[in-house]
């Protein structure tokens, strides 16, 4: 009886079978937790934000917009994956809106979002909430932007 060396045809083709199966399981989830550690960085940024808002509402009680209390403009925020932040004057409750950049520069389900932090005083406190007024999927947001 001969020897048999190497793999046949249908040892083969199993292996192949194997491989594509984790492919389109592991992809996907990939892609996900891309766009969570993307979405992380507006985060980042607006917690730079936060205290000099609460500073300046603190002793104005006027929320800043860019270019006042201690706030650069827009463009002074960009990231890798945010293109500005934007701040909303007024006397309350203060915003801290988070644009993301455009196809290319994020990943998809980012392209044209936009993250707010809502900030309040709560006599003495400031508590912050994180929305997305366009919807995006809960899967790609962290916990702390979940409803």
């Amino acid at each position: 009886m001969k020897m048999q060396k190497g793999f046949t045809l249908i040892e083969l083709m199993i292996v192949v079978a194997i491989i594509a199966i984790l492919a389109a399981i592991a992809i996907p989830q990939y892609q996900d937790y891309i766009t969570k550690s993307q979405f992380s960085e507006s985060q980042t940024v607006a917690d730079g934000l936060k205290t000099p808002i609460v500073e300046y509402y603190n002793q104005t009680g006027n929320c800043p917009t860019n270019g006042t209390g201690g706030i650069q403009q827009t463009t002074s925020y960009v990231g890798k994956y945010v293109a500005t932040a934007t701040t909303a004057g007024g006397t309350g409750p203060c915003t801290i809106s988070i644009a993301f950049k455009g196809a290319g520069s994020v990943s998809k389900p980012l392209v044209g979002q936009t993250v707010l932090f809502t900030g309040t005083d709560n006599g003495g406190t400031f508590s912050w909430v994180c929305s997305t007024p366009n919807g995006l999927a809960a899967k790609y947001k962290p916990q702390a932007c979940r409803p």
